[in-house]
This record gives structure tokens, C-alpha cells and sequence, in this order.
């Protein structure tokens, strides 16, 4: 499965992400994307179902394999005030699809990280592969999410 990058900037490795649950990988695999700062449509990263959609963070589900996608860091605490909403949740949506506006500079003025995690959730460490590197733009490849082969 390709997973595509929600939204445009440059790639960061995971490693480097400033909250120790997206950096130790305890939720998953993937890469983080440091966003151009200018307010940016949000896209879907794979088809699926909205399982889950706040103005921080959502997650898209096709069969066993779930996508999160979390617009910053600690930005709940804003409460939506960087974000506006295009979809809601439990919605079936196409990979490039708009999902919500999002504004990095109103998190980045709100003294927040801005960095996004886009993470293959509960996959295994080896479940990614391909991965991007530089800069991305929003709906291109980010990284190709494997089935495990057992044997």
C-alpha cells in the first residue's frame, strides 16, 4: 500500500520528532513532514474510512491497516483554532482527497511544534519501506507500507 503525505514540506525522520511516543515509534512506523509554513489543505493519505477526525489529528482505516496523521504536537491544546474541517468523521475517502485547512504558522505563533507525524499504526519496525526523503508535496509518495511475509 502507498501511503502519500498529507501535506507539503520536508521530511524528517521520526527519530526526530519532539514527543517520545512519535520518536520511540510506540505507535508505529513512518515519517514526520516539517510543513511549509502557510496555511495548507490537508489530504487523505491512503482510501479508507475516517475512524477517527479532530482538528488535531485523524486516522484512516482501509481493511487492517490504519494511517494517523497528527498535525503537530501537543496542538490539541488549541482547541481547532488552526484548523477548519472539510470532511467528517466515519467517511470513506480517496488518497488525495481533502480533509481538512490547517494553519502551521498559528501553531508555530502559539509557541507549539508544528512537525506531523504520518505513522503506519501498530505496524511492525519493517513494515515501511521506500521512504521519502527531502522535500514532499502534499498527495506524493511518502512511503510504501508492506504486508508482513511469514515463512
Amino acid at each position: 500500500m502507498v501511503v502519500t503525505a498529507p501535506l507539503t514540506g520536508l521530511i524528517v525522520p521520526l527519530s526526530e520528532v519532539p514527543d517520545p511516543v512519535f520518536a520511540q515509534r510506540l505507535v508505529g512506523p513512518g515519517l514526520a513532514i516539517s510543513p511549509t509554513p502557510q496555511r495548507q489543505t490537508i489530504l487523505s493519505p491512503i482510501d479508507g474510512r475516517l475512524l477517527k477526525l479532530k482538528p488535531h489529528a485523524f486516522i484512516v482505516a482501509e481493511g487492517r491497516t490504519a494511517v494517523l496523521v497528527h498535525l503537530g504536537i501537543d496542538t490539541v491544546l488549541l482547541d481547532g483554532a488552526a484548523s477548519s474541517l472539510i470532511a467528517v468523521e466515519k467517511q470513506i475517502v480517496r488518497a488525495g482527497e481533502p480533509i481538512m485547512f490547517w494553519d502551521p504558522i498559528l501553531v508555530e505563533a502559539a509557541g507549539l511544534s508544528a512537525i506531523c507525524p504520518v505513522v503506519a499504526l501498530d505496524a511492525p519496525a519493517d513494515a515501511v519501506a521506500d521512504l521519502a526523503h527531502g522535500e514532499v508535496v502534499a498527495g506524493a509518495e511518502l512511503f510504501t507500507w508492506r504486508e508482513r511475509i511469514y515463512g
